[in-house]
């Protein structure tokens, strides 16, 4: 029986390429894919996947918040994250979110495939690129006010350093310019940020912008 995938990238020819990959081996089904996370939500309704391979850059929504949503729409699908993003902080906040693995573009195509078959099988899956540094920096995460940030506050986050409003945002992850605030003031609360100046310094100073 042939595991169901669910493809979410907002690059039309990336999702291409890994179609081609993945549909190589005869037991992996490419059932839908989306370029965004309302097509992705979508998607999970009208063809419910085993395993879901995320992209973290989408145009109306960050990864790591849809990774919570979908989760709760679908607890039974596996989320395997796909990024360009190579900081462990990423990958530490996408686990959070509820992805059983998280695997960087610039890994061996092998590595990808693999990963699928292992969070499929309810295994974690980091791509060797990533894995030391994330190991570190979960030893290391008490030194790291960053990883004291919950996922949506760590997407709220890299919107606000992206320079979004808190309306904008509150769009974007369908939640209210309040409550954006609200978190706007816990974050810098939790990072020890007096102002926004502050906070844009602490978040670059761990490698983390808007991007």
């Amino acid at each position: 029986m042939s595991l169901r995938l669910l493809l979410v990238d907002d690059h039309a020819v990336v999702r291409e390429g890994y179609r081609r990959l993945l549909e190589r081996r005869g037991d992996l089904s490419i059932v839908a894919e989306a370029a965004s996370a309302a097509e992705a939500l979508a998607a999970l309704r009208t063809h419910p996947p085993d395993v879901i391979v995320l992209d973290l850059a989408l145009p109306d929504m960050g990864g790591v918040e849809l990774i919570g949503r979908l989760r709760q729409r679908a607890p039974s699908a596996r989320i395997l994250a796909f990024s360009m993003h190579r900081e462990a902080l990423f990958a530490a906040q996408a686990l959070k979110a509820g992805a059983l693995g998280y695997i960087t573009k610039s890994s061996e195509p092998a590595v990808l495939v693999q990963a699928v078959y292992r969070v499929a099988a309810g295994e974690r899956a980091l791509s060797p690129d990533i894995a030391p540094e994330l190991a570190m920096a979960l030893l290391d995460q008490a030194d790291d006010p960053l990883h004291t940030l919950s996922p949506r506050e760590f997407e709220i986050l890299r919107q606000l350093l992206d320079g979004a409003s808190h309306a904008d945002i509150g769009v974007r992850l369908h939640i209210s310019a309040k409550t954006v605030q609200n978190s706007h003031y816990q974050i810098k609360r939790k990072l020890g940020a007096r102002n926004d100046i502050e906070l844009a310094r602490i978040a670059a100073r761990h490698g983390l912008d808007g991007s």
